[in-house]
């Protein structure tokens, strides 16, 4: 949108799964806001607050002291899609667009720039607020590190540290009980917690989406390891990790969101064909909600302020639909719509894959 408009009061949101660094994100928006003048508006609970009309001005004591907290002190929710909003109609779940009420309480609030943080599910719907004349700007948040649009996401880093203290005391009762540990980790369709963290955590084993495995070569590469005297094995598995020929491993659906699939169960799954095949003892981990909650790292408060104050310029500037970006060492700002446009996947050649598998790390699976 070329056309400039007085800002004056300034919406801000916290979309989808929480993660470490949403607080960061809100003080680096609220502090420079409150400074030009401007007035801000917390709303509660993602974008539920924004149809239901729940939201709070926020002042300078509400943002004081939670750079380093976890969560989000607006609350959030991954079953607030506006545009797939579920409603019990006689015990059974019906889906519904409410898009009209969210844009009811953008105008009756006279929000001039609605500021919304979250990942490919919040970009996406804000894309869709957008096009319905909403002024938006994007922070881009998820601890799958899967927007392409940027080089990084605020609170990956914090998983992957979360990930890789978690290897780190897995491998000292792995080698002390001889036994193979499997770690399953969350990033669903993306597997870059589990490749970062297993290669900081020092896994032998990473299974990733990207790259299905092959069982024999697992099962070889433990039973090797054990062979040359080095009677443990970590392995770390992402959640949305699959063999040739197999498919996902669900543990159920949730109708309520806009993508139903519930994964998990695949370290379950791993540990149980790898002791049935081999003979060693395995036992497994899921790290589960873990990886979203504590402390943001030192690299994701700064990341998470540098995306807050920027994304406050940019709605100062009228630079709307836009969302903040890492390139690089610097912060950019790309459209919406073409942040949302392509997932970031692993490719089997990328760089981390390469350094890892020269170290000796096994993705399972012959050739990369």
């Amino acid at each position: 949108m070329s056309k400039k408009l007085k800002v004056k009061r300034i919406g801000i949101l916290t979309g989808g799964g929480d993660c470490p660094g949403l607080n960061a994100v809100i003080r680096g928006v609220t502090k420079p806001a409150l400074d030009y003048g401007l007035k801000v508006f917390g709303i509660l609970d993602g974008f539920e607050g924004l149809v239901e009309g729940k939201a709070q001005e926020l002042y300078n004591k509400d943002v004081s002291g939670i750079l380093a907290t976890g969560g989000t002190i607006l609350g959030s929710s991954n079953k607030g899609d506006p545009f797939h909003w579920p409603e019990e109609v006689e015990g059974k779940i019906k889906i519904v667009d409410r898009s009209k009420e969210a844009l009811k309480y953008y105008e009756a609030w006279n929000i001039d720039a609605l500021i919304a943080i979250g990942g490919d599910g919040t970009m996406h719907i804000s894309q869709k607020l957008s096009d319905m004349g909403m002024n938006i700007v994007g922070v881009p948040k998820t601890i799958d590190n899967d927007l392409e649009a940027t080089d990084q996401t605020f609170g990956h880093d914090s998983a992957v540290y979360v990930v890789s203290e978690a290897l780190d005391r897995l491998h000292t009762t792995a080698s002390s009980h001889h036994r193979v540990m499997v770690i399953e980790v969350m990033g669903r369709y993306a597997g870059w917690i589990a490749l970062n963290g297993g290669l900081a955590g020092g896994a032998d084993i990473i299974l990733l989406p990207e790259i299905p495995f092959d069982w024999n070569i697992i099962y070889d590469r433990v039973l090797m390891r054990n062979m040359m005297g080095k009677r443990f094995s970590i392995v770390c598995v992402a959640e949305g990790a699959k063999p040739k020929n197999g498919g996902l491993i669900m543990k159920g659906k949730d109708l309520k969101r806009t993508d139903p699939v519930q994964l998990g169960g695949v370290g379950e799954f791993v540990a149980k064909k790898i002791n049935e095949n081999t003979g060693l003892e395995t036992r497994y981990t899921v790290l589960g909600h873990l990886q979203r909650g504590g402390s943001p790292t030192p690299y994701d408060r700064i990341l998470s302020t540098k995306f807050g104050t920027n994304a406050i310029q940019l709605a100062i500037k009228g630079q709307f639909g836009k969302m903040v970006a890492l390139k690089g060492s610097e912060i950019k700002s790309v459209k919406i719509v073409d942040a949302i446009s392509k997932q970031k996947l692993v490719k089997p050649k990328d760089q981390a894959v390469l350094a890892a598998s020269a170290v000796g790390v096994s993705f399972g699976t012959e050739h990369l």
